[in-house]
């Protein structure tokens, strides 16, 4: 007899899941019978969030959706924090947990991880909630799930199933999954209207935003026939090429660019929330788009949420890019001393005069890591060299720097993101750049790590504390309670997790035990003293 359990992994394996992060649990373990019979592996983390990260850094990097198998009650209220992180930045996230039986639900008998609605608790993280009662219904879920994953606005799903669903007789359930719907395209009126109102601007600027990531050549082609000044957030770097004329970079809480936004006469922002966390991360509510506004997303409801739009355009990014190019009669060579890139390169200019001295070491460290590992990935958590890194470091291809210090911003994302990372590019060198307030809340993944053979960097930077809320604090003459934290022996505990573990004496240093760590077959820990000499 096939179960609901068994047939949902031969369906997950249709849909094209290579990797289920979980932890099994009385609940679940029947969700676990079918797993040998197909090619998906299994990660254990040593958390439920852990497994929620771990899955978003697998979805960042490979553009697949992660999934995880959680279970009933405490797995849940464990891994919402990571399904908040995800709906916050649109990553797609499949969520199949457990539930208590059919005939339990609502009844607040006190069962074993019982909670009055699981799908009440994660409405607000969750693109949609479902509770499988019968079998029959999996093929048509799920293919709901990949359908959202697909074809609109990329956010975690939730499918809990009851546990005598799970072990309930599937044979007579139809195996035909539904097809996936392709991304919508624009309305072609809309795009000449956009093409038109951008022919007439003598100031365009663009705006790329994480919907952008897939659509880099597109984008690279727009923006050279528009010769526009270009500014992305951290979602989307690397989709300009490292370097490029046009580039602004993630700057746009920075003045230099606000002004170029307050001078330009038409604005297009792409795939771009126009959120606080990459427009307005000083928090003082001076980005303004005061010109005329396109705006284009695959969220109807976000096309004028935060700035209205003069036109609106429902589609996916690189469609829509394709086709306003296209429109524009792009095609011909760039001139690289162009007037737009004179323009961004006078902004450049500015902001490198403006960045804080207090940065100094941290792009310091930045640059010896790309220097090092051209190719690399950084998975970042909330620290300093992240939110410096934000504006000052420039990735060569998309996917290939993301972190917690936007959206949600959550702590202790970076070390099982890089691990999720690392299996979904094995070939690449993963970096987790994470604090040593930020590691003690995921440290225990160290392990995951290890057990999963996922040689991840982990590029410790110890201030003996929470070192960015110490200095907020001390800059509004609040006392400084609860930021100053006990300090373990990283390297130590590192070890005693199986990971190798070294410290940094000097850029150099530094440089050679990347070198190391990356033809490591093991997790490296490398520590790094905010205070060192030679970061001063």
């Amino acid at each position: 007899m096939l179960t609901c359990g068994e047939l949902l992994v031969e369906l997950l394996e249709g849909f094209g899941v290579d990797t289920v992060f979980g932890i099994p649990g009385v609940h679940t373990v029947e969700l676990y019978r079918g797993l040998p019979n197909t090619a998906i592996r299994h990660v254990t983390p040593r958390h439920e969030q852990g497994a929620g990260f771990m899955a978003d850094g697998y979805a960042r990097v490979s553009g697949k959706p992660g999934v995880c198998f959680i279970i009933t009650g405490p797995g849940m209220t464990n891994i919402t924090t990571a399904m908040g992180q995800a709906y916050a930045d649109s990553i797609p996230m499949l969520v199949i947990s457990s539930v208590n039986n059919t005939e339990q639900l609502g009844m607040g008998g006190g069962r074993l991880h019982e909670l009055p609605s699981q799908r009440n608790l994660v409405s607000g993280v969750a693109a949609f909630s479902h509770t499988l009662m019968r079998p029959d219904e999996l093929p048509e879920v799920l293919t709901r799930a990949f359908a959202v994953f697909n074809g609109a606005r990329p956010r975690p799903v939730h499918i809990e199933i009851p546990i005598d669903v799970i072990t309930a007789p599937a044979d007579h359930v139809r195996r035909k999954l539904g097809a996936l719907p392709s991304r919508p395209g624009p309305c072609l009126d809309a795009i000449a209207r956009a093409a038109e109102m951008l022919k007439g601007a003598k100031r365009p600027l663009v705006l790329l935003g994480g919907g952008c990531a897939d659509a880099g050549a597109e984008a690279q082609r727009l923006v050279e026939a528009l010769d526009a000044p270009t500014a992305y957030t951290i979602n989307a770097k690397g989709v300009l090429p490292k370097g490029h004329p046009l580039a602004l970079g993630c700057n746009q809480a920075w003045v230099p660019v606000r002004q170029m936004v307050l001078e330009s006469d038409v604005v297009l922002a792409i795939g771009t929330e126009l959120g606080e966390t990459d427009y307005d991360v000083v928090f003082d509510g001076n980005f303004r788009i005061e010109s005329q506004l396109i705006r284009i997303d695959i969220d109807a409801e976000q096309l004028n949420r935060n700035y209205p739009a003069d036109i609106a355009i429902l589609s996916d990014s690189r469609k829509a890019i394709a086709a306003l190019a296209d429109a524009l009669g792009a095609g011909a060579a760039f001139n690289a001393d162009s007037a737009g890139s004179k323009r961004a390169a006078a902004v450049r200019e500015q902001l490198d005069a403006q960045w804080p001295e207090s940065w100094n070491g941290q792009r310091k460290v930045l640059e010896t890591l790309q220097q090092t590992l051209p190719d690399l990935i950084v998975a970042g958590d909330s620290t300093q060299p992240v939110y410096s890194g934000n504006h000052l470091f420039e990735a060569t291809r998309p996917r290939s720097w993301f972190n917690s210090a936007t959206g949600y911003g959550t702590l202790g994302y970076g070390l099982p993101a890089a691990v999720g990372a690392k299996l979904a590019a094995p070939e690449r060198p993963v970096i987790a750049l994470i604090g040593d307030g930020g590691i003690q809340f995921t440290l225990p993944e160290l392990a995951s790590a290890v057990e999963a053979g996922a040689p991840i960097i982990v590029l410790l930077w110890n201030n003996s504390g929470y070192g960015e809320i110490k200095r907020y604090m001390k800059n509004r003459d609040i006392p400084t309670i609860g930021v100053d934290i006990y300090t373990p022996d990283f390297q130590g505990l590192a070890r005693a997790f199986g990971c190798n573990a070294e410290k940094a004496e000097s850029l150099d240093h530094l440089a050679e035990l990347l070198k190391t760590a990356a033809k490591a077959d093991r997790p490296t820990v490398i520590e790094v003293w905010e205070h060192a000499e030679f970061l001063q």
